[in-house]
């Protein structure tokens, strides 16, 4: 039985996207739970079309066994949080979050413009739904934007076949301006070397990160359900880049991805390359969001102690979880 001064406060909230996120999930709006455990605060923003387990789950497993990494995760940064907290300073004092590159859900020529205007030089686009339209489109992008880099995340949506045959069709101007591209299809060693080499285009592992994925060239780490810092031991040890990214999830997540970037990048420097800390505007506004600031490749530290948000936080309605 889990001690009454450790048994979690919550706080749900609901986040309504501007568009359609990814390649597998038609959602719009998305329902996560804030956590208050002890006066440290975390966020549970579960993906099931990822294969997470539903907030309800989560929360089912928050009051009890805790075994989900995802909830582990929770319960971790709400550790962190709280003696910032007690000690009254921010957990970002002296430390220097990495930049970020901008988060596209959808390929739109406008959003491009934006993040370049921003300051961008990367884009991650979320790719997999329509691959015709989404060559088309990164063709323009490359005569238009000739410096751009750009990141394609799949999502596993592809076979290994599809994805194959879709890198080898891209012309060289577009491949060129690929930084690499992450979870084209399931991983395994074999289908990830051929693909590598048949395409010479890096490739990133997220949903399969640990220590075993060594025919991927970038290993990309979410504080929300990773322990970064025995993945970034296994990336040294393979020689891999590191991307830390938000989980697309509440300003309080992302807050939190944002310090364990910085801090292993402290732990292991020059590991740690360009993130995917900035994806708030991918939602609508709110308070939360907008205390993080202008989309922008420089991650806006929120003010207060731990994680921030103090004065937001405190007037959030919080109820006992059982």
């Amino acid at each position: 039985m889990i001690p009454a001064e450790h048994k979690p406060l919550i706080s749900r909230y609901r986040l309504k996207a501007r568009g359609l996120m990814n390649s597998i999930s038609n959602r719009r709006e998305f329902d996560g739970a804030l956590i208050q455990i002890d006066g440290g605060f975390g966020c549970i923003h579960p993906w099931p079309e990822l294969g997470d387990p539903t907030l309800e789950k989560c929360l089912a497993d928050l009051a009890s066994a805790r075994r989900w990494p995802i909830v582990r995760r929770a319960i971790r940064c709400t550790e962190y949080d709280r003696v910032a907290r007690d000690f009254d300073y921010s957990l970002f004092e002296e430390m220097e979050v990495p930049k970020s590159h901008a988060t596209l859900a959808l390929a739109d020529a406008n959003e491009v413009g934006l993040a370049v205007e921003a300051g961008f030089t990367t884009v991650k686009l979320k790719a997999g739904r329509d691959l015709a339209k989404e060559k088309k489109f990164l063709t323009s992008m490359v005569v238009e934007y000739p410096s751009l880099k750009w990141r394609l995340d799949f999502n596993e949506s592809l076979t290994h076949e599809q994805a194959t045959d879709f890198l080898l069709d891209l012309d060289d101007a577009i491949r060129f301006a690929i930084d690499f591209v992450e979870d084209p299809c399931p991983y395994s060693d074999s289908s990830w070397s051929e693909l590598r080499g048949k395409t010479r285009l890096k490739l990133a592992v997220d949903r399969e990160a640990a220590p075993l994925t060594a025919a991927a060239q970038i290993m990309v780490i979410k504080p929300a359900v990773d322990e970064p810092f025995l993945l970034g031991e296994a990336a040294v040890a393979q020689n891999q880049r590191v991307v830390m990214t938000s989980y697309m999830d509440h300003p309080v997540g992302q807050a939190f991805a944002a310090w364990e970037a910085a801090r292993l990048e402290l732990q292991f420097p020059g590991l740690v390359g360009l993130c995917g800390l900035q994806t708030h505007h991918l939602f609508e506004a709110d308070e939360f969001t907008e205390a993080l600031g202008d989309w922008s490749p420089e991650f806006k530290v929120p003010e207060g102690t731990g994680l921030g948000f103090n004065d937001l936080l405190d007037s959030l309605p919080w109820t006992k979880l059982y």
